[in-house]
C-alpha cells in the first residue's frame, strides 16, 4: 500500500549499497508474504537486515518494533492476530491493543519497541498522549523514532525521554536512493562481525554515534498550519481561530515544533551529534535546475558521482569538497554550501513538505 512496485528486498539491498548503508530494517515483517520473501533473500555478508515492523495500536498510536529474527516475527504475528482484522493483508496492521499490551508481547519475544514518528500530529504517541506511561503503562520503551519533522533537540528537554535512545529512520516507500536512507542512525557495536542481535544490543545500550536526517523544517508537519491551504499559524493564532483556518475553513493542525515545546519542561539532556542532511539527488536537482531529481540528467550525474567517490553518504559527509569541485564545479559548490549551513529553509506544515535553497 502506497509503496513502489519495485520495493522488493533485492532492490532495497542494492539501494543500500549505493547509499552507503550497511544495516536496513525490513519494515512490514508481520505480513506473511513479505516475511517469506525476506526469509528467501540472500543478504550480503557485509550487510544486516533487521526484521522490523510498524503497527497501529489503540488511540491510533503507531509503534516501531525491532525483532531478533524471522521466527520472532512469525510468532509476534500469531500473538497479535486475534486482535487484528488485517494483520495478514496490511504491512502496517491495526491491532486493537493498548501500547502496554503490544509492548509486553514484543518483549516476551526478545524484541524492542517504541513510538514511531513520535511527534507527528495524526498517528503518534504525542498526538494522543502527554507521557510514555499514559500509552505504555508500566512496560518500558526501548527507543523513540523522531520522524522527519523533528531532530534530537525536539526531544532533549522532555523529561520523560531522558535515557531513551532516539532513532532517525527514513520509512522509505521506494528503493530509490533519494528516498532510501533520507534519515539514518550511526551506531557502534561491540562485535567485529555484527549481526542482528548486535544491532539490537547497540540500540538498547544507546551506543549511537550520530543521528542524521532532514532539517526539521523540511518535514510536512513541522509548523502549525492549515491542512487544506497550508497557511502557517502561530500556536496563539490557531487557538484564537479555534483551529479552523479563516482563509478556507480548513482544519489547522498543530505542528511538531509547537507540540515538542509544549512537552518540554526539564533541562536539556546530552544527545549524540545530529547531522542535518539533504539527499544527494535533491542537491543535484538544484544544481542542474531540473524539475525532478529522477530526470535522466540528474540520474546520470548521480551515478557518475558514485563511481567517482563510492557511495552517497560519503559524498555528503566525507569526500573533500575540492575533489568534488574537480569532478563537477557547480556540484562541489552546492555540497560546500550544504556542509557550511548556507541554506534557506521554507518550513513545511499541515501535510506539505518544506523546501530549501542553497546559498
Amino acid at each position: 500500500m502506497a509503496s513502489s512496485a519495485r520495493m522488493l528486498p533485492e532492490a532495497i539491498l542494492n539501494g543500500c549499497r549505493l547509499k552507503g548503508i550497511s544495516v536496513i530494517g525490513t519494515g512490514d515483517i508481520l505480513h506473511p508474504v513479505w516475511l517469506e520473501m525476506w526469509e528467501k533473500t540472500s543478504v550480503p555478508v557485509d550487510m544486516i537486515a533487521v526484521p522490523t515492523t510498524e503497527v497501529e495500536g489503540a488511540d491510533r498510536v503507531h509503534h516501531l518494533i525491532l525483532l531478533p529474527d524471522y521466527d520472532a516475527a512469525g510468532n509476534l504475528a500469531d500473538a497479535l492476530a486475534p486482535f487484528s482484522k488485517n494483520i495478514g493483508k496490511n504491512g502496517r496492521p491495526q491491532v486493537k491493543l493498548q501500547g502496554e499490551d503490544i509492548a509486553c508481547r514484543v518483549h516476551d519475544l526478545g524484541g524492542m519497541i517504541g513510538p514511531a514518528h513520535a511527534f507527528t500530529p495524526w498517528t503518534s504517541l504525542y498526538a494522543s498522549h502527554n507521557s510514555i506511561a499514559s500509552c505504555y503503562g508500566d512496560e518500558p520503551i526501548d527507543l523513540l523514532e523522531l520522524g522527519l519533522s523533528a531532530d534530537s533537540g525536539y526531544g532533549s528537554r522532555i523529561a520523560d525521554l531522558a535515557g531513551v535512545p532516539f532513532l532517525t529512520n527514513s520509512d522509505a516507500h521506494s528503493p530509490e536512493p533519494a528516498k532510501l536512507g533520507r534519515e539514518f542512525t550511526r551506531i557502534e557495536t561491540n562485535s567485529n562481525h555484527p549481526d542482528t542481535m548486535a544491532v539490537l544490543d547497540a540500540v538498547k545500550a544507546g551506543t549511537i554515534v550520530m543521528n542524521a536526517g532532514f532539517f526539521p523544517e523540511e518535514g510536512k508537519y513541522n509548523r502549525t498550519a492549515c491542512t487544506r491551504c497550508f497557511t502557517p499559524y502561530s500556536l496563539s493564532e490557531a487557538e484564537a481561530h479555534k483551529w479552523k483556518c479563516p482563509v478556507d475553513k480548513g482544519r489547522i493542525k498543530k505542528g511538531v515544533r509547537d507540540r515538542a515545546e509544549e512537552l518540554s519542561s526539564g533541562p536539556e539532556t546530552q544527545r549524540p551529534p545530529y547531522l542535518h542532511i539533504i539527499p544527494l539527488a535533491e542537491i543535484i536537482q538544484r544544481t542542474l535546475g531540473t524539475c525532478s531529481p529522477t530526470t535522466k540528467k540528474c540520474s546520470d550525474l548521480y551515478q557518475r558521482c558514485l563511481v567517482a567517490f563510492g557511495d552517497e553518504i560519503s559524498v555528503l559527509t566525507e569526500t573533500p569538497v575540492d575533489d568534488i569541485r574537480e569532478f563537477h564545479l557547480e556540484l562541489g559548490d552546492a555540497i560546500s554550501a550544504f556542509r557550511e549551513g548556507r541554506i534557506v529553509l521554507h518550513p513545511g506544515g499541515g501535510g506539505q513538505y518544506g523546501t530549501f535553497s542553497l546559498g
